[in-house]
């Protein structure tokens, strides 16, 4: 009996370790990061810093999810950062000059970036055109929609209840912006352990064949997966208008690369099938905590994208070789 429930234990830290295995990576380097800046900088332990680096990771977090959905599917989003911007224009274009309430604007928003996901995903499924193409299509084409709007010019100011959201810390701790950001996070871990609909994700990444003799509906899933990216980046773009009371049609510039990176080096493989959220919060954070720290090392903003390149090839590097020997 005591041998029946030894091996029972085994068996489940072995299925948690294997849940693990591709964020274990990720995490070991998160953390000797933190142990570098510690010692490296005299403000970087503190509350108040690791509430900053909540702060800013929060749209590239609620990106990231999106991305990871898109990625897990072994496909590839560069529109996120277009979808961002178009969702922030329309959103301001409805509550400030056509004199909308924000929630309506908020609402329009969302429904303009789920077309652009929309339109991606029938360019993908049902005109064949690869991901990396359609994509790159829907980045200049949004961003021309949402430079059309006001044409290329700002929207400043909105209700102070929109820009209090990112600046009111409830309970002193947390923002509605962070709260927002670990909501999407925690719905979509659950959504890809607990949900049917989850599972179909890595089904489709591992083997889309596969996948559709199983029965899965492949470019219904496809379709789904890239609408949620682009709602998503709306979201980022709505939480990234309350941080800075404006919008702007250039906002979101090189953001798909910051998105897809954090997938990266969370261990979600680009092929598809392998990952989760879980890797992707530790890559968002890495990113986060990487900059923080760079900026309070007063380390060049040039030589700082060079470093995160660095990590960037470190982090896919060290996953082909752990799947190689696996």
């Amino acid at each position: 009996m005591v041998a029946l429930d030894i091996n029972e234990h085994r068996l489940s830290s072995g299925a948690w370790l294997s849940k693990l295995k591709g964020a274990t990576g990720p995490l070991v380097g998160l953390l000797v990061l933190c142990v570098f800046l510690s010692v490296s900088t005299d403000t970087f332990l503190s509350v108040r810093n690791g509430l900053n680096i909540l702060d800013q990771i929060t749209v590239l977090g609620i990106m990231a999810v999106g991305m990871t959905f898109v990625i897990l599917i072994g496909g590839i989003d560069l529109s996120v950062g277009s979808a961002l911007a178009l969702a922030m224009m329309v959103m301001g274009w409805t509550a400030n000059v056509a004199g909308l309430p924000l929630p309506v604007g908020i609402a329009f928003a969302l429904i303009a970036s789920a077309i652009s996901g929309l339109i991606v995903g029938l360019l993908v499924t049902q005109f064949k055109v690869p991901a990396f193409i359609a994509t790159l299509a829907m980045m200049s084409a949004a961003r021309g929609v949402a430079n059309m709007i006001t044409d290329g010019q700002q929207i400043v100011g909105f209700p102070d209840w929109f820009m209090m959201l990112a600046i009111d810390r409830h309970f002193g701790v947390m923002t509605a912006t962070v709260f927002l950001m670990l909501a999407v996070v925690l719905a979509a871990w659950l959504f890809l352990h607990f949900r049917s609909e989850g599972r179909m994700l890595y089904a489709v990444g591992g083997n889309a064949e596969v996948a559709r003799l199983a029965g899965i509906n492949v470019p219904l899933v496809t379709i789904g997966v890239y609408v949620m990216s682009a709602v998503l980046a709306g979201l980022a773009g709505v939480v990234l208008a309350a941080r800075l009371d404006s919008v702007q049609p250039s906002s979101g510039l090189g953001y798909e690369l910051d998105t897809i990176a954090a997938v990266v080096i969370g261990g979600t493989s680009l092929s598809g099938g392998a990952g989760g959220i879980g890797g992707t919060l530790i890559g968002v954070l890495i990113i986060g905590v990487l900059r923080n720290g760079l900026n309070l090392l007063n380390v060049s903003p040039f030589l700082q994208q060079v470093i995160i390149g660095i990590v960037i090839v470190l982090a896919v590097g060290a996953e082909t070789i752990r799947r190689r020997r696996a």
